[in-house]
């Protein structure tokens, strides 16, 4: 079996689905392995790298996408310019395919169908169950911590104040009020990171063990009561709420929303759409500056108003749905999701290149699309099927 590793397309998308060292594991499970020239160059990884870890180099995408059995990827599949075509168009029926396709939300839909349509058999790495046999595979914690430390990172790049208290000579500036709505592996990293920056911050998340381990990193943790039967689904990770309490989460957030100077939003559901719990008649209530660091963009986003890859302005208040924050930070989330990747298809060929075991759980919940149905469950309740 061949794997192919084609170079990320999305714009400043560096990182890369196979590094030479998972190459390597590659070949002694008895894979062959074709990268695509440069593909590792925003990793500051090149061809010879990979030649001696046994990688054919390839010309380019279409080479990749001919010739391999699999196709290993980072973000879902795009419009390839260079050769006028989806890069969906560019794969071959009944081929294979492993990326995050993040398919529950409204935007990959269209995908999903032509997937579905072209009989690939298609695995999405948001899917991966949070069990402990399957944490080295799972990308979501992995990329999970670079996400929530770039992400004050970025807000704090675009903010036009400072964020910690400073004196001078004028007077003393006041600290930047910080409000991380999810502390999950994301939120978590963001608040210890804005309070690093000296930002007063705050948190809300809906479940008792995450606002717990929210106060230990010494923020105030605020919110409302909620049956906990109704925030903690399996795992111990959220679940999607009744729209009732939906409604009620966003009257409680809406005080805290105008008087927030920067928010990160990072509250989701595993395999689902995105709440919206930030509409843009709250949004409108910030100051003017004010910054939203949408993180739950893949699978639809927090905020109503988001516009999924991109940033914008609404009323002086920026708001940031690029949809790849961890490929800001190459080497370490190549090297991170590389190998999350070379777990995954080491258990899903346990049985043999040509045996998938679609008994075992971590393939279940990360299966998309196989034969022409389509499997995937946050997205058959997404899509109205369920």
């Amino acid at each position: 079996m061949l794997i192919g590793i084609p170079k990320e397309i999305m714009h400043k998308e560096n990182r890369v689905a196979a590094l030479p060292e998972t190459v390597e594991k590659f070949k002694k499970l008895g894979f062959e392995v074709i990268v695509e020239t440069k593909a590792g160059a925003g990793a500051f990884t090149d061809d010879e790298a990979y030649q001696k870890a046994g990688a054919i180099i390839a010309r380019d995408a279409a080479e990749v996408f001919d010739t391999s059995d699999l196709i290993l990827k980072v973000k879902e599949p795009m419009f390839n310019h260079l050769f006028n075509k989806h890069e969906i168009d560019m794969l071959k029926e009944n081929q294979m395919l492993i990326t995050f396709l993040h398919p529950a939300a409204p935007s990959n839909h269209g995908d999903v169908k032509k997937l579905q349509n072209k009989k690939i058999t298609a695995f999405t790495m948001d899917g991966i169950p949070r069990i402990s046999r399957a944490q080295r595979m799972d990308p979501l914690t992995s990329m999970s911590a670079i996400t929530g430390y770039k992400a004050i990172i970025i807000a704090a790049a675009n903010f036009p104040k400072f964020i910690p208290m400073i004196g001078t000579s004028i007077g003393m500036i006041k600290p930047a009020n910080i409000l991380v709505i999810g502390t999950g592996v994301v939120g978590l990293q963001a608040i210890a990171t804005g309070k690093r920056l000296g930002g007063v911050v705050k948190a809300i998340d809906i479940r008792p063990d995450a606002k717990k381990e929210a106060e230990s990193l010494g923020v105030k943790v605020v919110g409302f009561d909620i049956p906990s039967e109704l925030t903690v689904g399996e795992g111990g990770y959220a679940k999607a709420l009744p729209d009732e309490w939906v409604e009620k989460e966003r009257q409680a957030l809406a005080p805290l929303v105008a008087e927030s100077d920067i928010i990160v939003l990072c509250a989701l559901v595993p395999g689902e759409v995105a709440p919206h719990l930030i509409t843009k008649a709250m949004v409108e209530t910030m100051k003017p500056g004010s910054v939203i660091i949408d993180v739950s963009i893949d699978q639809g986003g927090n905020c109503e108003i988001t516009d999924p890859g991109e940033e914008l302005v609404h009323q002086g208040v920026y708001i940031c749905g690029i949809k790849n924050i961890p490929g800001s930070l190459p080497v370490h989330s190549s090297w991170l999701y590389a190998n999350n990747l070379y777990y995954f298809v080491e258990n899903l060929f346990k049985k043999g290149a040509d045996n998938l075991d679609m008994t075992d759980e971590i393939i279940k919940g990360a299966l998309v699309t196989h034969k022409g149905k389509l499997y995937h469950q946050g997205t058959l309740k997404a899509m109205g099927n369920q």
